[in-house]
């Protein structure tokens, strides 16, 4: 049996791995009672390094928020070539929504050159590559600021969102199941996904291959919302027959 923080270590390694686990699974893992596995997650969860749920614990918006920029290095090189190719799907002179994502941020990198783009973002970081570029007009969403990663949330953005009607969306996900339903952790930046969507003629969806398979508790969407799937390569057989039944086109980068 590991000692105590030895364990607590393991367990907050497992949440960040996975976004969530389960009290019964961690127990079984690590060989002891439930009841130690609740007080390990509550320690954990007063030091504010995971949110507790029930039955388990998963990551908190604020603490996912705030290994935003750790984010960016996963999968970065995937990252950069979806980003590549998703911007190449981005015809001159269309109407944008961009959204929350360390992906969405490399499809943004790629935007540069393009020209007589109209880019509506609620992710601030996309606005900074963006602003004042030659052919490109920026608007950055109203609300709220979320400190972690600079995403614009809140009631006001999805007011803000409603006044346009756009050619594409861009948008990420934190984990994407086999059965095409795309997830996330916080229900804020899930409303603010869903009014995008709804808003756009035609939605691409961009996510490297660790998000294929990644639990996260709230559902975004199912395939049946996204035209096209920006990926390095589909990973799942289900996952690819519930695409091709929905008739969503694949972009595997490699």
């Amino acid at each position: 049996m590991a000692e105590p923080a030895a364990r607590r270590a393991a367990i907050l390694a497992a949440v960040r791995r996975a976004g969530e686990a389960n009290v019964a699974a961690l127990a079984a893992e690590f060989d002891v009672t439930p009841q130690t596995i609740r007080r390990d997650l509550n320690h954990l969860a007063d030091r504010a390094l995971i949110a507790r749920v029930h039955g388990g614990a998963a990551l908190g918006s604020g603490i996912a928020n705030a290994r935003y920029d750790e984010r960016r290095g996963l999968a970065a090189a995937a990252k950069a070539r979806i980003g590549a190719a998703a911007a190449a799907l981005v015809p001159e002179g269309a109407s944008l929504f961009i959204n929350i994502g360390t992906t969405t941020e490399a499809v943004a990198r790629h935007l540069v050159d393009h020209a007589r783009l109209m880019v509506i973002s609620n992710n601030l970081n996309v606005v900074d590559h963006l602003a004042g570029r030659d052919g490109l007009a920026v608007i950055a969403v109203g609300g709220h600021v979320r400190a972690g990663d600079r995403a614009v949330i809140g009631p006001l953005a999805d007011q803000f969102i409603d006044n346009f009607r756009v050619d594409l969306a861009l948008i990420g996900a934190s984990g994407l199941s086999e059965a095409g339903d795309l997830l996330d952790f916080d229900a804020d930046e899930v409303l603010v996904a869903r009014r995008i969507i709804r808003q756009a003629r035609t939605v691409i969806l961009v996510a490297d291959s660790t998000k294929i398979g990644r639990p996260a508790p709230i559902r975004i969407a199912g395939a049946d919302a996204i035209d096209h799937l920006v990926t390095d390569h589909v990973t799942s057989p289900a996952l690819r027959a519930v695409l091709d039944r929905h008739g969503v086109r694949i972009t595997e980068t490699g």
